[in-house]
């Protein structure tokens, strides 16, 4: 099967669940159609377990789905699904890279959907099967009608035949079932992937190559590899000296200073929303001193133990934070 040919087939099927009825069973029944015919079509670029694994979760979040009809197995089912399709399609290709080119090509299936040329088949123009064409079928049919429409006002009888027969069919919701599942189908059978995609997938790997061990690039112009590895070990010092002193006032204030029971709540959540910001932070300081050959620099050994030492204060100060909420929880509980 080629590409138009998923893409009408599951046209035709979503037309067919959705008209007159619910999202919620027909989605899980849509969904499953699709993995059947990943599974089917493709079992041959079925290589590795995470293919089976990603067909698992596909056919358990469809159930998951049909049971409880909710945004995060329905979340879910669509992840699972587009997992597999482009880990079969696109099994070079790392799956980080399915979030961005989901909304990517939501937004250029809109046009890419008048490109014809791209997947509707090139057919070389057949003189005798246009000449079987119009004498087999054309003529025939022409004539036909005509003298359907001459023997219709000779007989009442004979008109009645075709006139009195008519289908109940929403027009409206048919075209806009077949637009919208034509969309889908097209999205998820005939999607983009630009260039770039290919060039920076080296960028996501789970090891850094050889050449990028040995290559370390000052992050400005102006400061050299050492200053700019001093500049992070005091950096790293300063903020664990930081990290203490805040360890010790929300300590002070959480367990020795009274507050209002009031206010109790909405401090509480005011210092969680803090902390997780400064992990933020700390990500972003963390990938500004440890990028490419930093990594694996000799050099660099006190800087790595500063950013440990940081890494497990910040651990244990979140894991208190935790238990700090909990806690708030159960005198709330308490006091009602």
């Amino acid at each position: 099967m080629k590409k138009l040919h998923f893409i009408l087939v599951s046209s035709l099927v979503f037309t067919l669940l959705f008209y007159n009825e619910d999202l919620g069973l027909n989605w899980a029944i849509f969904g499953m159609m699709q993995t059947a015919l990943i599974c089917y079509f493709f079992q041959e670029k079925f290589t590795s377990r995470l293919h089976l694994i990603l067909v698992v979760t596909s056919v358990l979040s469809c159930f998951a789905f049909a049971w409880y009809r909710d945004f995060p197995s329905f979340f879910a089912m669509a992840l699972s699904i587009i997992f597999l399709q482009f880990k079969t399609q696109e099994p070079k290709l790392k799956l980080l890279q399915a979030f961005p080119l989901v909304l990517i090509n939501g937004i250029a299936s809109l046009g890419r959907i008048f490109m014809f040329s791209q997947y509707l088949p090139k057919r070389k123009v057949n003189n005798g099967f246009a000449k079987k064409l119009i004498a087999y079928f054309v003529i025939p049919i022409l004539f036909l009608g005509l003298f359907l429409i001459v023997y219709s006002f000779g007989s009442d009888h004979f008109s009645s035949m075709f006139t009195r027969y008519y289908l109940d069919i929403d027009a409206w919701q048919v075209f806009v079932l077949t637009a919208l599942g034509f969309f889908i189908s097209f999205t998820f059978w005939n999607y983009w992937i630009p260039e770039v995609c290919y060039e920076k997938n080296d960028l996501l790997d789970n090891d850094f190559k050889e050449e990028a061990k040995t290559q370390n690039q000052n992050s400005f112009s102006f400061l050299d590899i050492d200053f700019e590895r001093r500049s992070g070990e005091i950096t790293l010092f300063l903020l664990n000296v930081l990290l203490l002193v805040f360890i010790a006032t929300y300590n002070y204030e959480q367990f020795f200073e009274v507050v209002k029971k009031s206010n109790l709540s909405s401090d509480t959540h005011e210092r969680v929303n803090a902390v997780i910001f400064s992990i933020i932070m700390a990500v972003g300081v963390i990938l500004f001193y440890f990028k490419g050959g930093f990594n694996f620099d000799g050099k660099a050994k006190k800087l790595k133990k500063l950013a440990k030492i940081w890494i497990l204060s910040k651990r244990n100060f979140n894991s208190m934070c935790h238990y700090q909420k909990l806690r708030i929880r159960f005198v709330f509980r308490i006091d009602l």
